[in-house]
């Protein structure tokens, strides 16, 4: 009985080896970013596009819902004349929040300078959450609680699971089916080992 499961115990380790093995350098990276692509970037690209205007010359134009959107304390302020919000800071972190939910997950989708931008959407992601809650005031079910019967709340579980997916990316990079893979392949190192991406 003992060698039975002496052999299934090396059969399991065999295969899961193996698997591993076909896996490495490419897999994790390149679902971890098909994932983000399938689930968020058409969300992030629709809310990035509600605080701009129309067409290509509207895309340099802020509208007033960005600052609602992100800098909503200030807005009321002014009184409600967005005109009148001071650039620093408020303007310079709405233009940067809104072009950051441009350009930050698009990297992630093509795969270049992936790594940080994995983390700039980190950074993104809790900043978007914590003006949800203490700016937006959005109610005690859309927060939710962790380790609860209820898998669908729009911070406690959603933002986890985005935040999952955005920390596999930092730790194993984009894969090497990404730009950051082709930069990197074209830069080899003596040894013939590819250099870390981005």
């Amino acid at each position: 009985m003992r060698h039975l499961f002496n052999d299934i115990a090396h059969l399991h380790r065999s295969v899961f080896a193996a698997i591993e093995r076909g896996a490495e350098g490419w897999f994790l990276g390149l679902a971890a970013r098909f994932v983000f692509a399938a689930v968020l970037w058409i969300y992030f690209l629709n809310s990035a596009r509600t605080k701009v205007g129309d067409g290509l010359a509207g895309f340099f134009t802020l509208t007033p819902g960005a600052y609602y959107q992100i800098a909503l304390p200030a807005v009321e302020a002014a009184g409600g004349d967005v005109e009148q919000v001071a650039f620093l800071p408020w303007g310079l972190i709405v233009t940067m929040g809104t072009y950051a939910e441009f350009v930050l997950p698009l990297l992630i989708v093509i795969g270049l300078f992936t790594r940080i931008a994995a983390l700039g959407m980190i950074a993104f992601i809790a900043v978007q959450t914590l003006v949800d809650i203490t700016v937006h005031q959005i109610g005690a079910e859309a927060i939710g609680s962790l380790f609860d019967r209820f898998p669908d709340a729009a911070i406690a579980d959603q933002r986890l699971l985005w935040l999952f997916v955005l920390i596999v990316i930092v730790l194993k990079g984009p894969g090497w089916i990404s730009l950051d893979g082709v930069l990197a392949a074209g830069h080899r190192e003596p040894a013939g080992r590819l250099r870390p991406s981005a």
